[in-house]
């Protein structure tokens, strides 16, 4: 064989980092060792995987083509090192989660996962679906758990519990607690909504298509708790998921505002890499996502300890 498997790590590592230096960094090499590994594999086979921008580099096609299988190449040679290392735990773990998922339910399964593994690694990383696709895409998460749809070529969606968003007031709100609020009542209110990018406002934005261009967006916030602290405060509607709100609806600081024309059902699911070699922990992580939703129909109806 020409290729050496440091050579392909090097590749994976510059492809995923944009920098040589960088790449050796995370390696703990020298950047002339990175350098000389990276131009060797280049070398034997006479092509380019990338192309020079100043410090940085970008793949090429050929280098597109190539880190698909290079990344499940690695991946697969880290499971053999396990094996016959005698350990019999999942390795390191990359989990990214949407927002509403991360809050209220990534933490649990993680921490969960952790205990019932000692020996393993964990990353949890938050973000909006947007980021998580984008990473997922650059392999730097193994698996991906969001909300609403995602229908790039290059990741594999499976379905995981159903969710569903609602429109919600403070209790002093005209709406509150009205079952049969009409599209024109919406239109013409206040609404704190989450940012461009969440699978979130993507839902929402589907659902009010018809009345979308009319309606006032006082406030546009990263976080499910700062969309509600500024609804408390009278500052519009909000639509979030029913995760999100039910311990507020319970407690009354916020109360729902049923609307029967509108839909918001939404999925939560796992996504990966199409390329992307599913690991144990991979399957054992999505099996504990399972049980903890086993039996439910959606995703509030979830045996949570309820919040103060």
């Amino acid at each position: 064989m020409k290729t050496t498997l440091r050579q392909l790590e090097v590749f994976f590592e510059v492809a995923r980092l944009g920098r040589v230096s960088d790449a050796a960094k995370s390696l703990s090499m020298s950047q002339s060792a990175a350098s000389a590994a990276l131009g060797e594999l280049e070398r034997q086979f006479d092509v380019r995987l990338f192309d020079r921008i100043g410090r940085s580099v970008r793949l090429n096609a050929l280098g597109e083509q190539l880190l698909p299988m290079a990344a499940e190449l690695l991946a697969r040679v880290r499971e053999v090192e396990t094996l016959l290392g005698g350990e019999r735990e999942p390795g390191h773990l990359r989990v990214g989660a949407t927002l509403t998922i991360g809050n209220y339910l990534a933490t649990l399964i993680v921490a969960d996962y952790l205990q019932r593994f000692p020996s393993a690694r964990a990353d949890l990383h938050v973000h909006n679906t947007a980021r998580i696709v984008e990473r997922l895409l650059a392999y730097e998460l193994d698996i991906g758990l969001i909300e609403g749809a995602c229908n790039h070529a290059d990741l594999e969606v499976e379905h995981w519990v159903a969710d569903e968003l609602v429109v919600f007031c403070a209790p002093g709100h005209p709406l509150a607690g009205r079952t049969d609020v009409d599209l024109s009542a919406l239109a013409g209110a206040d609404w704190i909504l989450r940012e461009p990018g969440s699978g979130t406002r993507s839902t929402f934005e589907h659902a009010m298509r018809h009345v979308w261009p009319t309606l006032n967006i006082r406030l546009e916030l990263e976080h499910t708790e700062a969309i509600k602290r500024a609804v408390e405060a009278g500052l519009g509607l909000g639509c979030i998921s029913r995760l999100a709100l039910r311990d507020a609806f319970r407690r009354g600081s916020l109360v729902p505002v049923e609307v029967p024309a509108l839909d918001l059902k939404r999925a939560f699911s796992f996504v990966w890499h199409r390329h992307k070699f599913r690991t144990p922990g991979m399957q054992r992580f999505i099996a504990l996502c399972r049980g903890m939703t086993e039996g439910v129909a959606r995703s509030d109806e979830i045996a949570l300890a309820p919040v103060p």
